[in-house]
């Protein structure tokens, strides 16, 4: 990624109603998944769908922060992008803790109950990351939307593979270990959404502080 003020400049910062109308779309989406995998992972007892709906949840806050900032400077979107990576930050390590202590309980989930639900919501996000694609180089705002998408249908493959291991073995550490690398997953996207964030803010103060010509 440069760094350079031109290439600061021109990303795409959300402002059009195309991308409204995206994000719009993928609220709906998210939402109505996270209801519906947050019950789905209770019922399996699923650390991995339980995490993936967090996911889910993480994103509808995401797609409303990122609709409510349109428009606004600089400064005040990557502020927005920052709190939505400490939010994934946050998230990351609950589920890491969450996990560790499942460890400990060792109960199986059902895979079957994993296995539909993380088809579901396969779908949801695949056509949430349809729908998103074309804006994926934006700015730290824009683009922490997408990444947001993408783990989602990262994180689903995962507890499709996970749910089918444990019927293999009939045992809770495929569920545990997806759920394990989700929470990497969550803390890695949040560090490239921090990063970005706060390169765009210094360009942003510096270039507001810069003495007129």
């Amino acid at each position: 990624m440069s760094g350079s003020c031109c290439q600061q400049e021109t990303r795409f910062d959300g402002a059009s109603t195309s991308f409204k109308r995206a994000l719009w779309a993928v609220i709906g989406i998210n939402g109505g998944m996270f209801l519906v995998e947050m019950s789905a992972g209770a019922l399996a007892g699923s650390q991995a769908l339980q995490a993936d709906a967090l996911d889910f949840l993480a994103d509808t806050a995401t797609y409303g922060l990122s609709l409510y900032v349109i428009g606004m400077s600089v400064v005040a979107r990557t502020n927005a992008a920052l709190l939505k990576g400490f939010s994934l930050a946050g998230m990351g390590l609950w589920v890491f803790g969450a996990t560790c202590y499942q460890i400990f309980a060792l109960e199986t989930p059902r895979a079957e109950v994993m296995g539909v639900v993380g088809l579901l919501a396969l779908a949801a996000n695949l056509i949430s990351v349809l729908i998103l694609i074309r804006f994926k180089d934006g700015d730290a705002n824009v683009r922490s939307v997408w990444l947001c998408s993408r783990n989602d249908a990262i994180g689903n493959v995962a507890v499709l593979l996970a749910a089918a291991a444990v019927w293999v073995s009939d045992t809770p550490w495929p569920d545990l270990v997806v759920a394990a690398i989700m929470a990497g997953l969550f803390l890695w996207s949040s560090l490239q959404i921090l990063r970005q964030s706060l390169e765009e803010r210094r360009h942003a103060l510096a270039h507001a502080t810069a003495p007129s010509n």
